[in-house]
């Protein structure tokens, strides 16, 4: 049966997806990818014309949703200087001198939140910078202040990161990771696509491992890509999934693990001591006495015994993701009937695990009180204005029944955990990133006042909603 998705992700439906896709080169080795794309890199649309100077802006009379789970606050006030929150307090506590001085921005009769966070996408797989920048822009500009890339070709990925960081292309930071799998994996011919003039599997960003590996060392060629965290994905026992994982804590990484790694299961993952496990429809092997290796037929599973949302093995699990803080990264909407206009996807196979049950998975997590982040693993059509997270974010209330705060709350202060960015983003305080949105509607009532977003505020930067311009049809071209 097919349990794995897009980007690099496993399953059935990889023959089909091989057939649809073309190998697209890349332009420039690893040693002179960071000096060549500095060169040459390029802001077909101007980021900003708002770019944060030396002094105090005041964001004045919103009301605030500060993303702690709080009520929202009327009449509120945030003090940003430069990159950062200085501080947040009601209007009328505000000194008239840092008022007089303060550069002021009216929001009365707007509702400020913390920028939103797309916890699972694929920028790189393969590279094609018009699609990447164009996907990035519209993110920004629909209130998504960061994402987590869960594992491409990270040369790519790394000078998208770059640009992003200096003001140069439109986008959210990217936080991503390099990947690790047992060397199965690697006759996929997408392992081809991102490791152009290396050798899959043994290039720092995608590395075959095994238990002969020299652990310390392939953690540290992952961690020298500036990767955030390593991505394990398949044909990986739980011994050494284990294993990487602890050496990877060590040099202070995160670990994002598939919740099925054939042959390793979703309590292998969670034992192992990994930050978060993705893909909802994965954990239907987590009942399984025997998990299949990655090389051997998956056959088809049961999904009734998981359509009640009280499966008991997934009880046991959920009670120890909760008792860990592992999150669950469910990418419900990537499961969905929408992945049948997709241009390098078939539809999901008949008795395939889907949104539906997926979501019935996702809220049985949510009850058991498993931390749970908005990731889309999947591309909307050109003609969408708005951050594929929002087809998320959608799925999330409908599909796992989450109310409007936990789901605002997946797409902030989860996600920026996902991403080991909590220090930083993921609410509104003092001393974080002034990473936030403003929409002219509540969007705790209805998460479709999301797209009411009037601007996004990235790092203090402001990027005004009327300043979005709109993708074309050849700009993404692979979904």
């Amino acid at each position: 049966m097919n349990d794995g998705k897009a980007g690099i992700e496993s399953g059935a439906r990889i023959t089909s997806w091989l057939a649809a896709r073309k190998q697209r080169p890349l332009t420039c080795s690893i040693a002179v990818a960071v000096l060549l794309c500095c060169a040459l890199a390029h802001a077909a649309v101007p980021a900003t014309d708002k770019a944060p100077k030396s002094g105090i802006t005041l964001f004045q009379g919103a009301t605030l949703i500060d993303g702690s789970g709080a009520p929202p606050r009327p009449d509120m006030d945030v003090l940003v200087e430069g990159e950062r929150i200085l501080r947040v307090l009601p209007d009328s506590q505000l000194d008239p001198a840092v008022r007089a001085k303060a550069k002021a921005i009216d929001l009365r009769e707007r509702f400020l939140m913390p920028g939103m966070i797309d916890a699972h996408v694929h920028l790189a797989t393969p590279p094609n910078r018009r699609q990447a920048e164009a996907i990035l822009r519209r993110d920004l500009y629909g209130g998504v202040t960061a994402v987590r890339d869960m594992a491409d070709d990270l040369r790519a990925v790394g000078e998208l990161t770059r640009a992003s960081l200096a003001g140069e292309i439109p986008a959210p930071d990217i936080y991503y990771a390099a990947l690790m799998a047992g060397p199965d994996f690697f006759t996929d011919e997408r392992t081809g696509q991102v490791s152009v003039g290396g050798v899959p599997g043994h290039v720092p960003w995608m590395q075959a491992v095994t238990k002969a590996t020299d652990l310390p060392l392939a953690v540290a060629r992952a961690k020298g890509t500036w990767a955030t965290a390593i991505k394990l994905y398949a044909d990986l026992p739980a011994d050494l999934a284990s294993r990487i994982t602890a050496e990877a804590h060590r040099q202070g990484l995160l670990v994002w693990a598939h919740a099925t790694p054939y042959p390793s299961k979703p309590s292998d993952m969670v034992a192992a001591g990994v930050d978060a496990i993705s893909h909802a429809c994965l954990l239907i092997r987590e009942p399984d006495a025997h998990v299949p290796s990655w090389s051997e037929p998956h056959p088809n599973v049961d999904l009734a015994k998981f359509r009640q949302g009280d499966n008991p093995a997934l009880a046991r699990l959920f009670k120890e993701m909760a008792r860990r803080g592992t999150i669950l990264d469910a990418t419900l909407w990537t499961y969905s009937s929408d992945t049948a206009g997709s241009t390098t996807m078939p539809p999901l196979a008949p008795g395939s695990c889907d949104d539906t049950v997926g979501g019935e998975i996702t809220r049985q997590a949510y009850l058991a009180h498993v931390p749970i982040d908005a990731g889309t693993d999947f591309i909307g059509d050109w003609k969408d204005p708005w951050p594929d997270l929002f087809h998320e974010l959608d799925t999330l209330a409908v599909k796992a029944g989450m109310p409007n705060e936990a789901i605002l709350q997946s797409a902030t202060l989860v996600g920026a955990r996902a991403a080991g960015q909590q220090r930083d983003m993921g609410s509104i305080e003092p001393g974080k990133l002034a990473n936030m949105v403003v929409l002219a509607r509540n969007p705790l009532t209805d998460l479709k006042n999301l797209k009411s977003v009037l601007m996004t505020v990235k790092r203090g930067r402001v990027y005004p909603r009327t300043a979005f311009v709109p993708l074309v049809k050849n700009d993404i071209t692979d979904r």
